[in-house]
């Protein structure tokens, strides 16, 4: 019999040392995937570029710069230069964006809304790209806490919107040069 085709116990070792070193990255792949856009895929691809643990970057804004997802600061002389993106790491920018891009196709989750937020005043692609870096600070926070995504949902923070655009309502009528008070409704019960 040829010894290359017979079981040798080193390759259980190997088998077995493989599947020891993987079990961390199987069980933080769970995390990202709770979040809309990321799928199981897009999940391996994260964790592969920036690894389980969260120890080496003090916080998620030194692994948004690490990724290269934070504008650049290119000032000097009074003049402002480029804020494009920085170079970063090429894989995980990319599959940031695509899940980004997947999320924001969700009816009725925070990504989408972050996205219609900011899409009027910078545009669609910046604001993708700041939807990808939001996305990247919740994987940072979920892997450091070990905890799962939850979707605060498309309303989320809008219960103090109201009141925040009523005063400043208020504050450009009186720019104007009119008085202005603001009363509460009372409900109409019908």
């Amino acid at each position: 019999m040829n010894p290359v085709f017979r079981s040798s116990s080193p390759g259980r070792k190997i088998d077995a040392q493989v599947e020891r070193d993987l079990g961390p990255f199987r069980e933080a792949v769970k995390l990202p995937v709770t979040i809309p856009g990321i799928s199981d895929l897009t999940a391996q691809v994260i964790l592969s570029e920036i690894g389980p643990d969260m120890s080496r970057f003090p916080t998620a804004g030194h692994l948004i710069s690490w990724a290269g997802l934070c504008p650049r600061n290119d000032e000097g002389a009074g003049k402002r230069r480029s804020t494009r993106l920085r170079k970063g790491a090429p894989w995980l920018k990319t599959a940031l964006v695509q899940a980004a891009w997947a999320g924001m196709r969700k009816k009725a989750s925070d990504v989408r809304a972050q996205f219609q937020r900011l899409r009027g005043r910078r545009g669609p692609k910046k604001a993708i790209c700041a939807v990808a870096a939001s996305l990247l600070t919740a994987i940072y926070h979920m892997c450091k806490t070990g905890t799962a995504y939850v979707d605060p949902g498309h309303n989320h923070g809008h219960k103090a919107a109201p009141t925040i655009r009523a005063k400043a309502l208020v504050r450009q009528i009186e720019r104007l040069g009119f008085a202005c008070e603001l009363k509460p409704v009372e409900p109409v019960s019908i």
